[in-house]
């Protein structure tokens, strides 16, 4: 018998993926089994480090292009070292 739970009952859009009144327990259900929807996670202000972490290496469309945008929002000035983690994460999770 399995102990997951079963998936929510709303149904998976950008919108609950990305509202920062969203249960943590749905984001993670997005992060692990929607991947087109994983790009709006990392617009989600209680997405924390774990989930992130966790987005970054399962990866998904647009993924990338996201991290790039969140870490170049955090350091303006930093934009080669924001390119160089989100390569790195890229190079560390192949495909």
């Amino acid at each position: 018998a399995s102990m997951r739970q079963p998936p929510p009952p709303n149904e998976l859009t950008p919108l609950p993926a990305c509202d920062g009144t969203t249960d943590m327990a749905i984001l993670w259900h997005i992060a692990r089994e929607a991947p087109e929807l994983r790009r709006w996670l990392i617009a989600n202000p209680r997405a924390d480090a774990t989930l992130l972490e966790y987005v970054a290496q399962a990866g998904g469309p647009g993924v990338t292009e996201g991290l790039e945008v969140l870490l170049t929002s955090i350091d303006p000035a930093g934009t080669d070292a924001a390119h160089g983690a989100t390569g790195r994460v890229h190079a560390e999770a192949p495909r």
